[in-house]
């Protein structure tokens, strides 16, 4: 099951998973968007998608779209807690308010709610595993990263927690934390400001959603007795949240 899988990394994942056969539960807010992808795996792979359209703000949407699932699709190995966002890009006192919620109720609430459906059926189940997507925001704040930090912040300490508390149910817990990845997350950060969403990518070679879906992949298939708890990935020119190297800056 994987959330937020129109676009990005969600929907990079879709397709890795289902080139290496898994079946999917795919789930995203834009109804016609997840319908086209869902037929387009159907058309390419031979594998079996169920697309559930809900917002993962929305407790009863979650709950009422997780517990419709037929029975033999509420066995979930994997759940990817993919859905998340940032929004604005400024100083905490010149904060927008309605910013902060939309993330704190997707990055942070979304989670818990998805998550909170899921687990007792993997607990049901006697097996599954939890990726929840962070990012290196969630290891380090920087200027102006304020909220979105902190709820990339909550992500790290909550997979800490859940690996804690699953772990008595053998229930493997991994949180996957990039740097500077280029999907939509800046043309959504900057409210469909291209030129300035592009300016975020430049001067360097970003990683990809493909990247991503790569390193998901493989924490979701090492063997049973193993469990990559936390990685950390970067693009070669990004050291951390404070360090970035650009052409112009590369020493000759």
């Amino acid at each position: 099951m994987i959330t937020g899988a129109t676009a990005g990394i969600g929907k990079a994942a879709a397709f890795l998973f289902a080139e290496r056969g898994w079946n999917l539960i795919l789930n995203g807010r834009r109804e016609e968007r997840l319908k086209q992808i869902e037929n387009e795996i159907k058309n390419v792979f031979e594998v079996k998608v169920i697309s559930l359209p809900f917002d993962v703000r929305d407790k009863v949407q979650v709950s009422t779209a997780i517990r419709s699932l037929p029975y033999d699709w509420k066995k979930i190995d994997v759940l990817l807690n993919n859905a998340g966002l940032a929004q604005g890009l400024s100083l905490i006192q010149e904060g927008s308010i309605d910013d902060w919620e939309t993330m704190i109720d997707t990055n942070i609430k979304g989670l818990l709610y998805v998550s909170r459906e899921v687990m007792p059926l993997m607990i049901e189940n006697g097996s599954g595993h939890i990726i929840n997507l962070g990012s290196i925001a969630g290891k380090e704040a920087y200027l102006k990263g304020n909220v979105y930090c902190s709820t990339k912040h909550f992500v790290d300490a909550i997979s800490k927690s859940m690996r804690i508390d699953m772990l008595v149910h053998r229930i493997k817990v991994t949180a996957v934390h990039p740097g500077a990845v280029e999907t939509e997350f800046s043309l959504v950060r900057f409210k469909g400001d291209e030129k300035r969403a592009k300016g975020a990518y430049m001067g360097y070679t970003p990683l990809t959603a493909e990247d991503i879906a790569e390193v998901i992949y493989f924490t979701a298939t090492r063997p049973q007795h193993m469990v990559i708890n936390d990685v950390v990935i970067t693009p070669s020119a990004q050291a951390n949240t404070f360090y970035m190297v650009k052409d112009a800056d590369v020493k000759k």
